[in-house]
């Protein structure tokens, strides 16, 4: 601190400045109300953010205004400086989301300079509040626009080197990660499951998702899609047959068996992007599950995407039974030949009727003839005529725990 109660030195390039201490702790203050301001005026008068902040989207945004004005007050405190190397990547996350929302840096640009006008009308009121000079005021205006300058510069940046990524390198090395974690590891089971023979180290894995600027998320879930037609990219781990996905979904579009991986499900699979992606190809969703077990989530996705109806999304956490009784068919196959063998004397319609009946009855709290009549919209002298017809098919059986659960564990895989 200097001998006028300032603190802080001149920064590069003549803009920063020392000014009272005073100042930062009002703009602090100021900022708490600012950043939704800012957010509401951009959605207002820039069309291409007029839609409701969800998503990454909306956390992007909220995260680059509010950082943006958290580092000017504490360059203006400090007198300067470089802009925060941990700050950075919030605006370069700016400029690689244009890119990833298929639009030019005009938007962004327009909201940068939006939003320094609307902070420029706030922080000249603390100014005067404060008395400051006017060359003090004249000197804060400069300071803020070189801000805005700078961190525009990096999302300009990040564009720039996006674009350029989307020729090779990045998608390459988000490639390799994808195979890296989609690799599965060995098991100790009587049947292990082959690729690698030991699990990729952990300073591998963190190398290469750094290599590919990829957080290593604590949660995934892998998308297993059925093959789009449509021209290729010729690059690897890069969106192709005119697939748009959100920057941090890794993806393998071009091999024999489509797929991706995406981190912090709970988030991404609100994207309206990922969301139109699963719908056009029909992506089968594994469960979520820790990072490491990124393989099992894809191996399960891919069982469900075999058996799911052609053409539909499937989503294998609201389907973890179907995908139990999915790992061994011969042997679903075999119970399902024991327990529903009294309805092999039946017509194929009668069968039919009667399987879903009697999946109906096992699945409702009591199976009683009302409960069916409202499952299955029939009348309930009809579910009545149906369940004396089960009862004497199958009898001692349907009061049985274990018979109950093969039995619907049959019926399950033959109606699925």
């Amino acid at each position: 601190m200097n001998a006028s109660g300032t603190a802080g030195a001149p920064g590069f390039g003549g803009a920063w400045a020392a000014f009272p201490q005073r100042l930062a702790a009002e703009l602090r203050k100021e900022n708490r109300t600012l950043a939704a301001e800012i957010i509401h005026e951009i959605r207002r008068q820039i069309p291409e953010f007029s839609r409701p902040l969800s998503g990454q989207f909306g956390a992007a945004i909220q995260n680059g205004v509010e950082t943006a004005l958290a580092e000017f007050v504490d360059r203006v405190e400090e007198g300067g400086g470089e802009l925060d190397a941990e700050r950075l990547p919030v605006y370069r996350a700016l400029g690689r989301g244009e890119l990833s929302e298929g639009r030019s840096l005009d938007a962004l640009q327009a909201a940068y300079r939006l939003g320094g006008r609307v902070a420029w009308r706030r922080y000249v009121r603390v100014a005067r509040r404060l008395s400051l000079a006017t060359d003090a005021v004249a000197q804060l205006a400069e300071t803020a626009f070189t801000h805005i300058d700078e961190i525009a510069a990096a999302s300009v940046a990040a564009y720039a080197r996006a674009q350029a990524d989307a020729a090779g390198t990045l998608g390459r090395r988000r490639h390799r990660l994808l195979t890296l974690l989609i690799a599965p590891d060995p098991s100790p089971g009587p049947h292990p499951r082959t690729a690698r023979s030991d699990p990729v180290p952990d300073d591998v894995l963190r190398q290469a998702a750094r290599d590919a600027e990829w957080p290593l998320p604590r949660t995934v879930a892998a998308v297993a899609l059925s093959p789009g037609p449509g021209p290729r990219t010729g690059v690897p781990g890069r969106p192709s047959h005119g697939l748009r996905l959100p920057s941090l979904v890794l993806a393998d579009l071009d091999g024999p068996a489509p797929c991706l991986l995406v981190p912090d499900p709970a988030e991404l699979f609100a994207d309206p992007l990922l969301r139109q992606a699963l719908q056009d190809r029909a992506g089968a969703t594994g469960p979520v599950v820790p990072l490491r077990q990124a393989a099992d989530s894809l191996r399960w996705a891919r069982s469900l995407r075999a058996h799911a109806p052609a053409g539909e999304p499937a989503d294998a956490d609201r389907r973890l039974t179907d995908l139990l009784l999915l790992a061994d068919p011969p042997l679903v196959r075999l119970m399902a030949a024991r327990r529903l063998a009294p309805l092999d004397a039946l017509t194929p319609k009668q069968r039919d009727r009667l399987s879903h009946t009697l999946l109906a009855h096992l699945q409702t709290p009591h199976g009683s003839a009302p409960e069916l009549a409202e499952r299955l919209a029939i009348h309930p002298q009809t579910a009545r005529q149906r369940l004396h017809h089960l009862q004497r098919l199958f009898g001692a059986q349907l009061a049985d725990p274990d018979a109950r659960f093969e039995l619907e564990a049959a019926l399950r895989a033959g109606l699925a």
